[in-house]
């Protein structure tokens, strides 16, 4: 993104924070007024008037309207990626459905994981899945559909399960290689990717820990007979679905792929492709069943079986109103409200950093610290005032990151400490904001709104407060190498 880092005209520290005071008013009288539904279209408008507000504040200190709208263009086109990402996902969520894969997975999970420690198992599952590919949104997407569809089979809490698939694959991604999180933290800070991954070893693993133990304590707190209901979806999946192992190919295809670091896009699609294929070979009765029109032979309705669910997505037809519920998911357009949200997002987020205002609000931050504690927790809530104010995991990784570089070796402290600190911060709590790109995907992919799960999301809500435990403890603070020592 191209930024402005002079304007004409000093910018005032107040005028710098005021559109952030706007934004966070509006979006907590949207929360009040409109609740689970404030991201259907409230937080959007909030964060167009915050943008036009920044803007407005921007030109009377100089700033030329061709160099904002330039900006904002090169804001929304940082995240053309994960919106083509979402739109896959909408569709490889369709296509799995169609396909069985989903059934397949809740069946089988269901026969293997018991209520009792089901969410300490959704948890640990999930790290282990984004460990292996290094990606949260991949592990989301696919396996925390099945965990969602499990919950709801066993009638558990189902933002309690959506914090323990979150906070499983963060876990994982935070400390995966293949992690385009871990290699930006170790890139922007000029730290060796398995130094920074070793270092951040030693908050993630306690808050990982605490969370898995406080997942078992929670377990299995159902006000409903699990067993009793689990024994319902399971019959009413085998009645109304071809249900075998072989219909997990395509979570295999997509393991497979993302740990060959084959990109996230490539990838989602060679998932719903398989999946598509699959459902065209052992789904035909429920395709028949989905499309619902006389006159076509299998070829025709296979075809626009799997064109409708791509951008309409599944809607199941069981006679079952729990199990139609469970299953009717997916389709491109689940998606577009959650890319109107990512879009206003990171408008707002352009317009504050191409008018200087987001280094104005850092610059002064940085000019009250003095101690290594006080530069520690800065970045802390730096990184996750930056996930509130762009709405993007990556700026709020780079930007810090940058910024407090030179600070950390001034006093002293190896780059591997800011790196972590940037993971403790920036990536974690992405999640847990609605507008935040994370936190947008997370609520549409798991059928859960940000505001409810966010608070079962135990891992990520840790990090923070284990890194800034750490440092003021003055444990595993890592001095800077003397040229003798490195």
């Amino acid at each position: 993104m191209s930024v402005k880092q002079e304007t004409s005209r000093p910018i005032g520290l107040w005028s710098a924070v005021f559109p952030v005071l706007v934004l966070v008013g509006m979006l907590v009288l949207s929360v009040i007024w409109f609740g689970d539904d404030a991201s259907q279209g409230a937080n959007q408008i909030a964060l167009l008037i915050a943008a036009g507000l920044a803007a407005w504040i921007g030109l009377r200190h100089g700033q030329q309207w061709a160099d904002i709208e330039q900006g904002i263009i090169n804001g929304i086109a940082n995240a053309m990626i994960a919106v083509l990402i979402l739109f896959v996902v909408g569709a490889l969520i369709g296509s799995w459905m169609l396909s069985g894969t989903v059934q397949s997975l809740i069946y089988y999970g269901l026969w293997l994981i018991s209520a009792d420690w089901f969410y300490a198992a959704a948890c640990f599952i999930s790290a282990v899945a984004a460990l292996s590919i290094g990606s949260s949104w991949t592990v989301a997407g696919t396996l925390g559909i099945a965990f969602m569809g499990m919950a709801a089979a066993m009638q558990l809490n189902p933002a309690l399960t959506a914090g323990a698939v979150i906070s499983g694959a963060y876990f994982g991604d935070k400390l995966s290689p293949l992690s385009d999180t871990a290699n930006l933290a170790a890139a922007v800070t000029q730290t060796p990717l398995f130094e920074h991954i070793r270092q951040s070893l030693w908050t993630s693993i306690p808050a990982f820990l605490i969370a898995l133990i406080i997942y078992l304590m929670l377990g299995g707190q159902s006000e409903f007979d699990a067993l009793q209901s689990m024994q319902e979806t399971r019959a009413g999946l085998r009645e109304h679905y071809h249900i075998g192992l072989h219909l997990l190919l395509p979570v295999l295809v997509v393991g497979i792929l993302a740990w060959r670091r084959v990109p996230a896009l490539i990838t989602l699609v060679a998932g719903t492709a398989s999946a598509a294929l699959l459902a065209v070979l052992f789904q035909q009765d429920g395709l028949v069943r989905f499309v619902a029109r006389d006159g076509l032979d299998m070829v025709q309705t296979s075809v626009l079986a799997v064109w409708i669910v791509l951008y309409d997505g599944y809607t199941a037809s069981t006679g079952n109103d729990a199990l139609d519920s469970l299953l009717t998911r997916g389709g491109m357009i689940s998606m577009l409200i959650t890319i109107w949200l990512i879009i206003c997002a990171m408008t707002f987020g352009a317009v504050m950093e191409q008018t200087g205002l987001l280094q104005r609000i850092m610059r002064a931050l940085l000019r009250s610290v003095e101690t290594t504690v006080g530069l520690v927790m800065t970045t802390v809530f730096t990184a996750i005032g930056s996930n509130f104010v762009t709405a993007d995991q990556y700026i709020s990784i780079v930007l810090p990151g940058r910024m407090f570089r030179l600070e950390y070796a001034e006093k002293g402290l190896d780059s591997s400490n800011l790196s972590r600190a940037l993971g403790d911060s920036a990536i974690v709590t992405s999640p847990l904001i609605p507008w935040n790109s994370c936190g947008a995907y997370m609520a549409v992919t798991l059928g859960v709104s940000t505001w409810a799960y966010a608070p079962y999301a135990f891992f990520n809500l840790l990090g923070p407060v284990m890194c800034i435990a750490f440092v003021a403890t003055h444990f595993r603070i890592v001095p800077l190498a003397t040229p003798q020592e490195s």
